[in-house]
């Protein structure tokens, strides 16, 4: 069976692009548009692994980990950040609101898929 990955940007051509690259390596990859999208999908579902958009309308992706982490359904799951944002600061706050790594867009497909695979053999 393969991973099933939750992908959470308001860039519908971002998503796009990680979904390309992730079913195209054999991920089962579901879509959400912004983090209150994200935090339903999440609650509904448990996924191997949640890559998230940090800036996004309607909840960015630190206030979605920080739900997600309070409850029981993705207990666990590693969640990757995958943003502009390169701040040191916004990174601690990252981890503390619980998030596992980092990836800097724009990423190459390749660079995602062997932070994923690493993330995923843990």
């Amino acid at each position: 069976m393969s991973a099933s990955i939750l992908a959470v940007d308001d860039s519908a051509s971002l998503r796009m692009a990680i979904k390309i690259a992730l079913t195209g390596a054999g991920y089962k990859v579901t879509e959400a548009s912004d983090g209150q999208d994200g935090l339903a999908k999440a609650g509904a579902e448990r996924f191997d692994l949640i890559l998230t958009d940090l800036n996004m309308p309607n909840m960015d992706g630190l206030s979605m980990i920080r739900e997600i982490r309070k409850g029981a359904v993705q207990t666990g799951v590693p969640i990757l950040f995958l943003t502009t944002e390169s701040d040191d600061g916004v990174k601690a706050e990252a981890k503390a609101a619980g998030a596992t790594g980092w990836l800097v867009k724009p990423f190459v497909p390749d660079q995602l898929l062997r932070v994923v695979s690493k993330v995923l053999s843990r």
